[in-house]
This record gives C-alpha cells, sequence and structure tokens, in this order.
C-alpha cells in the first residue's frame, strides 16, 4: 500500500487535539555492521483534549508491535496506526523495524571504501523520522526527546543534546542522552560510527567535529578554519537575536553519501564531499562557510522557532540563506559573500522566478509531499535576497529590533509569516501588508529600465512593481577605469519613480539600477546603451557592481535577448577584471557554461578557446593558479593547452583527474594512467573520479556502464552525482547519448526513492542536455505530472533552463 502524505487538513485537526508531553526513543544499532537493520522502540506521551476521539500516529517502517495505553494497535499499512478512543493522557509504545538503509528514506548506512567501516546517519526533513520510527511527525507538534541507543562497541554516537552517559554492555555500549529542548521531529538526530573527533572550547561552548577515520587528515587540516566560523557565528547570531545559542554543546558531523546539510539541533549532519581532498578554492572555503553558518542560523529559524505548517517554509530557509551571507559579511573574513551570492545562487533564482515552476514565497501547501517540492531556488535564493530587500527597506537597526521581539516572544514555539511581520512592523513602524502580499505572495521578477532626458532620469519598471528600496549608481571614466560618481537610493512605489540627486549628464558614463545590488529585479538597458553594456561591464569597479551587470547580460542570455557570443565574451571580460576571489571561480563556471551549453555548434569551439585562453593568463597568478588550472582542465581543446596543463598538475592529484577527464572526452587513451592514478591516490573515494573519466570518454561500452552505475543502481554518492553526470552529457556525442535519452523518461516515476533530496539531484542532472530537441522535452514534461511533487517541480525546472539552451544554440552573432 502506497505510504500516505500528511494533508495540511490533518496536521490542523492533529494540532487542536493532541499536545505531545515527550518522546522516549530507544534505537538499536547492533544489527548494521552486518546486517541493514535498525530497530527502535517508540514511546510517545501525550495529552487529548477530547477524551475519547481518535486519531492516528506516523510509523512508516514495519511495526512489531504497538500499544496504546496498554491495548493492542494495528497499523493500516499506510504508514499510519490509528489511534482509537483516547484517554486524556496517554502513552503510546510502538515497536518498529526498518530495514531499507541503503536505499530508503530518513537512515542510511554507509560502508567506507577505504577499510570497510560503516557508519549510519539520520535526517528527517521534511517528514521522515516516520520512516524509522513512530511520531507525530508535524512541525508543530513538538516536545523534547530522549534517546537511548544502543551501538557497537567502537562506535561514537552524536545527537542532539549531547553530554551522553556510556554505559558498556557484554557486547555493545549503550548511549543515554539528556532529553532535547522542545524541538520538532525533523530537526532531531541520531548518527554513529567509528567516528575521528576533535573538539574544542570557545566562548563557553563545546564544539565537536566528526568524520569517518579515512577522513581524519582531512578534517585535522580544516578543524582550525571550522571552529573559528563556529565561533564567529554563535556570537554574531546570539548578539543580532539577542539570544545567545542556548546549548553548551554543538557538534558538526561529516558524513559519507549525505546529501547536503541538515540543521539538526545542536548535531549539524554535513556531505563529507564538503571536506574537499584538494586544498580548497576560495569559493569552496566561502561556500563551507555560508553553508555553515545557514545551518547555524536554522538553531534559532527552525528549532527554536519552527513555521507552524509548510507553507512557512520560508521562515526556515530564506532566513537561513540571508543570515549566512549577513553574518559572513559582517562576522568573518568571507566580506564579499552577497557578491558569490549573485554570481551564483541569485542567477539560478532569475531563471527560476520566470519558468514554469514560479511560485510565491509564501503559498498554500496542501500536504508534505508539495512541500518537498518548494526546497528551490525561488524559497532559498530568492527568499534570502527579498529579505536584504526587506532589511533595507525597514533599516537595519528595526530589522534587528523586530528579530529580537520575534524569538523573545515565541521562543519553543511555531510562527506562522504574520507573527514576523508584526514584530517587524511595531520595530519599524511601517505598515507592511502591502509589502508581505507584493514579496512573499507573488510570484515573478520586477524588471526595470532608465530613461534619460538631458539631467532628468526615470526609473521605470516594466508593469507594476513591489515596493522597494534600490540604489542607482552614476559612473564616470578616470582614464581607463570607471569610478562611482554617485549612489542614489529611490524609494519605489510606482511604475515611474524620478532619480534625484545624480550628476550632470556630461559627468556620466555608465548609470547602474540595482547598484549594491539591494533588491531582487532583473534590469535593462535602454537600446541606446545596449552595446556600451557588454563592453563597459568590466570596468566597474566593484565585485558588487559588476556582478549586477553581469545578472544583467546573463539574464538576456536566458531570455533570447543576447547571444551567447555576446555573454561569453563579457563574462570572459569580467572575469579577467574581477578583483574578488570569491567569484572567480562562479564566473569562470558560468563563462564556460555558455561555451558549451548555450552557444551555436559552429561558435562553441572559439568561446571555449576563449575561456581556455583566459585560463592561461589567470593561471600566472599564484592566488587563482589553481581555479584557472580548473577551468583549463574543462576548456582545453588543443594538445598544446592539454600539455601544458599536465606540466602544470605535476603531483596534483585533484588537477591530475580533471586533465584525464577532459582528455578522455577528447577521445584519448587514458585508461592505464587512470588506473595508475587511482592507485596513488588516498581519497577513500578516489573510484568516483576513475568513473568520471568513463563517463566522458566517447564509448559505448564505457557510456553503458557508467549509466547502470550512476542510473540504475545509484552507487555513486549523491553530493557526486553532479560531477559525474556532467561528465557522461558530453557535447559531441550525440550519437552515443541518444539511447540514454530515452531512458531518462522511464526512470521518472522511481526518481523520487531514497527522499526529498536525491530525488532533486537525480531528476535534475540525468535529464539530457544534449542530443534531444524541444519535442522531447515537451515529452518529458507531460510525462513530469504523474511524477512526485519533488521531482516533478525539479524536472520542469531543469527542462525549460534546457529549452531555453537550445534556443540559444540556434541564434548566431
Amino acid at each position: 500500500m502506497e505510504i500516505r502524505s500528511l494533508t495540511r487538513t490533518e496536521a490542523e485537526r492533529r494540532a487542536a487535539l493532541l499536545t505531545v508531553e515527550r518522546y522516549d526513543v530507544d534505537v538499536d544499532l547492533t544489527g548494521l555492521p552486518d546486517g541493514p537493520e535498525v530497530r527502535c522502540v517508540s514511546t510517545v506521551t501525550f495529552s487529548c483534549h477530547e477524551p475519547g476521539a481518535e486519531t492516528f500516529v506516523d510509523c512508516a517502517a514495519q511495526v512489531v508491535s504497538a500499544t496504546l495505553n496498554g491495548s493492542s494497535l494495528t497499523p493500516t499499512g499506510d504508514g499510519r496506526i490509528p489511534l482509537p478512543a483516547l484517554a486524556g493522557h496517554n502513552v503510546l509504545r510502538v515497536e518498529s523495524v526498518q530495514a531499507d538503509t541503503t536505499t530508503g528514506e530518513g537512515v542510511h548506512k554507509a560502508t567506507d571504501p577505504a577499510d570497510g567501516e560503516v557508519y549510519v546517519w539520520m535526517s528527517f526533513e521534511p517528514d521522515e523520522a516516520r520512516f524509522v520510527w513512530a511520531c507525530f511527525d508535524q512541525p508543530d507538534l513538538k516536545a523534547p526527546h530522549a534517546f537511548t541507543v544502543t551501538a557497537p562497541p567502537a562506535w561514537t554516537v552524536t545527537s542532539n543534546s549531547g553530554d551522553p552517559r556510556v554505559e558498556e554492555l557484554d557486547s555493545a555500549r549503550r548511549w543515554t542522552f539528556p532529553d532535547t529542548p522542545s524541538l520538532s521531529t525533523y530537526n532531531t538526530v541520531i548518527n554513529a560510527g567509528p567516528f575521528h573527533e576533535i573538539r574544542r572550547e570557545a566562548d563557553g561552548h563545546d564544539l565537536g567535529l566528526y568524520a569517518r577515520r579515512s577522513l581524519a587528515p582531512i578534517l585535522d587540516r580544516d578543524a582550525g578554519e571550522i571552529f573559528t566560523l563556529t565561533r564567529q557565528g554563535l556570537a554574531f547570531f546570539g548578539e543580532a537575536f539577542a539570544m545567545p545559542f542556548p546549548q553548551r554543546r554543538y557538534d558538526q558531523v561529516f558524513m559519507p553519501e549525505f546529501g547536503g546539510a541538515m540543521e539538526n539541533y545542536g548535531c549539524v549532519t554535513w556531505s563529507d564531499g564538503f571536506l574537499r581532498r584538494a586544498t580548497p578554492t576560495p569559493a569552496e572555503s566561502e561556500l563551507l562557510a555560508k553553508v555553515l553558518l545557514h545551518e547555524m542560523a536554522h538553531m534559532w529559524f527552525g528549532n527554536i522557532v519552527t513555521m507552524r505548517w509548510w507553507d512557512d517554509l520560508w521562515l526556515n530557509e530564506a532566513f537561513a540563506e540571508f543570515a549566512c551571507h549577513w553574518a559572513a559579511e559582517r562576522a568573518t573574513r568571507y566580506t564579499d559573500a552577497w557578491a558569490g551570492h549573485l554570481a551564483g545562487d541569485k542567477l539560478k533564482a532569475y531563471l527560476s522566478d520566470q519558468g514554469p515552476v514560479s511560485h510565491p514565497i509564501h503559498q498554500p501547501i496542501h500536504d508534505v509531499a508539495q512541500a518537498a517540492s518548494i526546497f528551490d531556488n525561488i524559497t532559498y535564493p530568492k527568499g534570502a535576497s527579498v529579505l536584504q530587500q526587506l532589511m533595507t527597506y525597514v533599516g537595519e537597526e528595526h530589522f534587528r529590533a523586530g528579530m529580537t521581539a520575534y524569538f523573545a516572544r515565541h521562543a519553543w514555539g511555531s510562527t506562522t509569516l504574520q507573527d514576523l511581520i508584526d514584530a517587524l512592523s511595531e520595530t519599524s513602524g511601517r505598515d507592511l501588508d502591502a509589502w508581505r502580499t507584493a514579496w512573499l505572495a507573488t510570484a515573478g521578477t520586477d524588471r526595470f529600465s532608465l530613461e534619460r532626458d538631458g539631467d532628468t532620469v526615470t526609473l521605470v519598471a516594466d508593469d507594476t512593481p513591489r515596493p522597494q528600496v534600490l540604489a542607482v549608481g552614476a559612473y564616470g571614466r578616470n582614464g581607463e577605469a570607471l569610478e562611482r560618481r554617485a549612489l542614489v537610493r529611490v524609494e519605489v512605489t510606482r511604475t515611474r519613480t524620478p532619480v534625484t540627486g545624480l550628476p550632470s549628464e556630461a559627468d556620466i558614463d555608465v548609470l547602474l539600477i540595482n547598484d549594491e545590488d539591494l533588491t531582487f529585479a532583473t534590469t535593462r538597458p535602454d537600446p541606446t546603451t545596449r552595446d556600451a553594456l557588454f563592453h563597459t561591464a568590466a570596468g566597474l569597479p566593484t565585485a558588487i557592481s559588476r556582478g549586477v551587470a553581469t545578472a544583467t547580460v546573463w539574464d538576456m542570455l536566458t531570455t533570447g535577448e543576447a547571444t551567447a557570443a555576446e555573454a561569453g565574451r563579457c563574462i570572459t571580460a569580467v572575469l579577467m577584471a574581477e578583483t574578488s576571489d570569491a567569484v572567480i571561480e562562479p564566473y569562470l563556471t558560468l563563462a564556460a557554461n555558455i561555451a558549451e551549453l548555450w552557444a551555436p555548434h559552429g561558435e562553441r569551439a572559439a568561446l571555449t578557446a576563449a575561456v581556455a585562453g583566459a585560463c592561461r593568463r589567470l593561471a600566472a597568478d599564484p592566488g587563482r593558479r589553481q581555479v584557472a588550472l580548473r577551468g583549463l582542465a574543462r576548456t582545453a581543446t588543443n594538445p598544446d593547452d592539454l600539455a601544458w596543463l599536465r606540466e602544470q598538475a605535476g603531483d596534483d592529484v585533484d588537477l591530475r583527474w580533471r586533465a584525464l577527464v577532459r582528455e578522455a572526452e577528447l577521445g584519448g587513451d587514458v585508461s592505464s594512467e587512470a588506473a595508475l592514478l587511482l592507485e596513488r591516490d588516498p581519497d577513500p573515494d578516489a573510484w568516483v573520479r576513475a568513473l568520471t573519466v568513463r563517463a566522458a570518454l566517447p564509448d559505448a561500452a564505457a557510456k553503458a556502464e557508467v549509466w547502470q552505475k550512476l542510473a540504475v543502481d545509484r552507487a555513486v554518492p549523491v553530493h557526486s552525482v553532479g560531477q559525474v553526470a556532467a561528465a557522461f552529457w558530453r557535447p559531441a556525442q550525440d550519437a552515443l547519448l541518444t539511447p540514454y535519452t530515452q531512458h531518462y523518461p522511464d526512470l521518472i516515476p522511481h526518481l523520487h526513492r531514497g527522499g526529498m533530496i536525491p530525488a532533486m539531484v537525480f531528476a535534475r542532472h540525468l535529464f539530457p542536455p544534449h542530443a534531444i530537441d524541444l519535442t522531447y522535452i515537451e515529452k518529458a514534461q507531460q510525462a513530469s505530472h504523474e511524477a512526485a511533487p519533488v521531482v516533478r517541480n525539479t524536472l520542469l525546472e531543469r527542462s525549460d533552463e534546457v529549452r531555453r539552451m537550445l534556443r540559444s544554440r540556434t541564434r548566431t552573432t
């Protein structure tokens, strides 16, 4: 029987009926080293406000036994156990077994290929705790959790509250954790395995880091940076929200075969892909910082104060994404974090918000299956940008005061959007109802341009704009460079807004709309300055100003208003002029993507060669050498480039792998060299690098082998799927790839298995960008309507992006 998804109506009824007093959960992991089973006994103590009423508890694991107040219960087979004739005070006991710990939801067993050691992690967002033990799996039924975990004697166990009592048993150890604060079920966690552990005291907090033993040297290398960021983040958020993190212990656990990171209270779980096997690049270091601060912000937005239902997911995710950039710039060395946001995720959000899956940031959510589909570019990067605009709109001092009031009022409870709006309205003195409706309840992106009539400048919106504050920058030439002559903030309330306070027309060479990137809106130059934008973007003086110009160029490419050649040349020029190390890598990726995915066949080689030339020039700068050589490994097209890359790579194992992927794509015989490199690579996941080389080969047998491991067996760790898939789907290999374009639709009904993160990863990266046409896209979109919501939305978003690529490939310069 199909597992049912909890509806909003059911959740509201259950929340009105019940108060959960506590969970006592016994977890037995002793069967995992040699088998697949996790055994649990969940004891739930709760009261019912209408004695005699009935409801249900969620349990999608195999139920061994279940009793309510001593009476036996029978599960219905759809992930629920009916609870009839409730008393005023109730004790529910459910014993369950989860044996699908390889591809199932909620709990995962991973075996390290380096040494055969077993590790287990649990991750429950949005409603996957029910796959491991019985619970009322909805965000507003919060309660303390007490975990007791029996594990193999060599294992360490981590959970939310830390500081467990550990008892030695005959052939195991029992870990008894103190009660957690009142938490939603999805914010709880258990991780276990024979970890390498590092601890440090910082500002009254006991900080812990964990990773599998085979990655001990990498964790040791990065521990100082991670501890520093953790200390800085806890101090910043504690001060900004006037509420220090209330628990002494704060652990971060890096796990194999985990996707992304998860904000479990006091015990964040990470993919150990964030422990870079090669020395991290500036962009990779900044990403680690932002993810760390994002998950930390969830301690307040999501854990201490939790959304009542999933229509307010943005209260968690958008706030955490905003807050991580805010904290990075104010409290860490990553002072260009917002520039990195603009160069990367915000460009994705602009594209998504103009496509088939655009939706309001706040929207009705019928059930949890639908909620899983909105962990997307609208909720995350657009939401973060909208909150940056909100802070601009009300002023940072009022914004901080509103946050302080919000947390003081709602700590350890659940809230709605209105609760937050009320707090910010009170402290700012601004009526935010119109702002809320326009920004949070309305989909789509505003677009602005400027009209100039002598010294009179008017900001013009394409349609009725949202209320917002943005800036217009005026730039003039100083020799070969551009310098800012003025920055004017404008509050927009109507379609046409005068811009006053700018220098005279004679002193202005460039006017930049949304300078400082204060709002979420696209911009367009007027027809007379269109070409000038493409030529002057690289001359702007700051990372943010160049980023704003680049965002316009990118948006024009995606909407068919610019050619790939125009956009590629402009972004390559920006790349060469860029002074911020953190955005070099995303710009290099963008330029290479344009050449590979957006350019017509006849122009692809020239654009790729231009990027390769830029990489060779950038490699002369020691601070950019690593990123530049990685870029060259993707774009090298002639023997000279390949030979020079090999010479520069030397003994750098990471660069050697990257070069082999490119050589394989171009038809080189690299199998022997790949085998030798695999033998000497200390990375326990080096087999994935070898598989990536095979994925790039223009060889039918290699394609069949990789597809089986990647798409059918799902043997590739989730965080590496994109890397292998990108090597698999190569331009100029259409004849080899066509069979697999036909396999993708067959996968659609099953792509949701394994939970939300794998569903999004496989649906996106297995979608073919080559060897297809518009008819294929239409058929894939039609097939998506029968898929799980998270798969459907991911497929629609990716197919729309590829449709835009196909259109761009038909436009020549």
